[in-house]
């Protein structure tokens, strides 16, 4: 009996050995939300990864579901993980969107079920955090962490170009001074669930910044749709005496928007940047369009001022 016992011993631990010799070269990274960029996922098969937002999702689109699984659940409100369901390399591409209008675009990486011994690399978390900056520098945590530290990369990011947003630090900075605002003086709508403030409004250039808060006043839900910036005037028609109303809508570069559901009582508060046009007509006016998710057709129309006030405040005449 003695004799059988060590011979099943000296089987075994060999094999606890070499399993402990080829580990997975395993990566956990925190990224900065960028819209325009690319992030490469790097996945394999028998693994799953998890994907980290800074806020609730609101969707999950994956391109090719016959190669991978994104599993995404309210319980879990701002995970979404993802694994190769084939044994041979694939690719794919993943979009998440979040509730308040942020996505990232991820580019799905798999080389198969290949030896665990080769040196490449699996990540196993990716969490985004709110963009500070579009340059965006990944850190590098793994069980050979120490052998990596110096191959810290950086993310897939599109080239600037002079079409590149307002930079993410100064959208985001009006963005948290919105938020910060304890009371605001709100605007109330004829026949509208919801109650309205403009904060302040910025201009870099050509691009204009708008912030703004929303207030749902009823006690049923109410949700909300991004923003929207509306320039409309009056045009006199040729052969007739009166006049057709025109509006047209102008680029939305970027916006935060803090939620997209109200509740009873519930604020919300908001950002965006838009192209402003270097001139109008006199009979034109600049609106920011607030629309339930039920009665688009009967958005609030805010009125800017189209030169933005040095102040960054516009008035209460301005905004009527």
């Amino acid at each position: 009996m003695r004799f059988r016992w060590i011979i099943s011993l000296l089987i075994l631990v060999p094999l606890g050995v070499n399993g402990a010799e080829t580990p997975v070269n395993a990566r956990i990274e925190t990224l900065l939300i960028d819209p325009s960029a690319i992030t490469l996922l790097h996945l394999q098969f028998g693994f799953i990864s998890a994907i980290r937002m800074p806020e609730e999702i609101n969707s999950v689109a994956l391109g090719s579901r016959g190669k991978f699984s994104a599993d995404h659940s309210e319980g879990e409100p701002q995970y979404v993980y993802v694994k190769p369901i084939t044994r041979e390399p694939a690719q794919s591409n993943l979009i998440i969107a979040t509730k308040s209008g942020l996505h990232v675009t991820l580019e799905l990486i798999s080389d198969g079920d290949k030896d665990p011994s080769t040196d490449l690399p699996v990540d196993f978390l990716l969490e985004y955090r709110l963009a500070h900056s579009f340059l965006i520098v990944s850190g590098l945590t793994s069980n050979s962490a120490d052998a990596h530290s110096s191959e810290a990369r950086t993310r897939v990011t599109s080239a600037t170009d002079q079409r590149s947003t307002l930079p993410s630090s100064e959208l985001d900075e009006e963005y948290a001074i919105q938020a910060r605002i304890n009371a605001p003086a709100w605007t109330k709508w004829d026949g509208e669930q919801i109650e309205t403030f403009v904060g302040d409004i910025r201009q870099w250039g050509n691009r204009t910044a708008v912030s703004f808060s929303i207030l749902n006043r009823s006690d049923p839900p109410v949700e909300i749709v991004p923003p929207q910036i509306q320039i409309a005037g009056r045009k006199q028609k040729k052969k007739k005496k009166d006049t057709a109303v025109i509006s047209d809508q102008l680029e939305i570069r970027d916006y935060r928007l803090s939620t997209t559901r109200l509740g009873a009582g519930e604020r919300a508060d908001g950002t965006v940047v838009f192209d402003r046009p270097n001139f109008k007509q006199s009979t034109e006016k600049l609106f920011l369009q607030i629309a339930q998710a039920d009665q688009v057709d009967r958005p609030v129309l805010i009125r800017l001022p189209f030169t933005p006030p040095l102040s960054g405040n516009p008035t209460k005449e301005e905004q009527r």
